[in-house]
């Protein structure tokens, strides 16, 4: 069977803490040897993968780079789910309304590395991907991602704008990210049930999928260059939805902690930040 390949600290050990991938085995750098990657391989031996010592320069040939921080492993490849799967939130998140990405074609590995990390990192329910003109879940791609991509929902489709028309009919707004767009991001209503698309860089949204969007959105500009990095404008976006979910959760949190006790509250007071 082909295995996919992972290399680095952090894809390896968040592959190993999602507990999704069926893993072959470990390889590690003979010449390092440090506490960082000594607490990854216990980890590993501690979940019965198979360990083997080896010259940097394997794994440097296996991971097709150098910047293989001293491990690489080889594991079943990721199961893409179907779109049917994202139509629910995901039970593991606390999100009552749902939030999807989608990708419109975004053909960087170092880029969709970016946006997997930032899409867990806002607690998105899920990632649409095309599969043609956009970039594969590489080893450079995970890499950049820092093991988010193990943590996520994501569904690969052939044709993303009836996946949007889809996703339309089980009550989900579609909102493009487009320098052309009426509405400022941080002045539109990111709570409820929601999916955002980004576009190609440089190019944006292809025409058919910008008219199939129900609203677009653009993020005003100050300088002279007129956009941002389709990564950098996707942790703008979605970190803003992620900061009105929460606004919009306070109350009801706030109405549940004025009604506890008062001795209660003087001993939450008494712990601190961060406690």
């Amino acid at each position: 069977m082909c295995m996919d390949v992972l290399y680095g600290l952090h894809p390896v050990e968040e592959a190993l803490r999602a507990g999704k991938r069926r893993f072959d085995r470990v390889l590690a750098a003979r010449e390092r040897r440090d506490e960082r990657l000594e607490k990854l391989l216990a980890e590993c031996r501690h979940a019965g993968v198979r360990i083997s010592l080896e010259p940097r320069e394997k794994l440097t040939q296996i991971a097709r780079t150098a910047a293989h921080q001293g491990v690489v492993a080889l594991v079943r490849p990721q199961e893409m789910l179907a779109l049917e799967d994202l139509f629910a939130p995901d039970p593991g998140r606390a999100n009552t309304a749902r939030l999807i990405l989608a990708l419109d074609g975004v053909e960087d590995p170092q880029n969709l590395g970016a946006l997997l990390r930032v899409a867990d990192g806002a607690g998105v329910d899920g990632v649409l991907l095309t599969e043609r003109r956009s970039a594969p879940l590489s080893p450079a791609a995970l890499k950049a991602g820092a093991g988010a991509a193990e943590h996520l929902r994501i569904a690969r489709v052939v044709n993303l704008v009836r996946a949007l028309e889809e996703l339309k009919r089980h009550n989900l707004w579609v909102c493009g990210l487009d320098e052309r767009g009426t509405a400022s991001y941080d002045q539109f209503d990111l709570t409820g049930d929601l999916v955002l698309v980004l576009g190609r860089e440089g190019a944006g949204l292809h025409g058919l999928v910008r008219r199939t969007c129900d609203h677009l959105l653009r993020i005003p500009m100050a300088g002279k260059v007129s956009s941002l990095n389709v990564s950098t404008a996707g942790a703008v976006v979605l970190f803003e939805a992620a900061r009105q979910r929460r606004a919009a959760a306070q109350p009801a949190a706030s109405s549940v902690q004025n009604s506890a006790p008062r001795r209660s509250a003087a001993r939450g007071a008494q712990k601190g930040l961060g406690s």
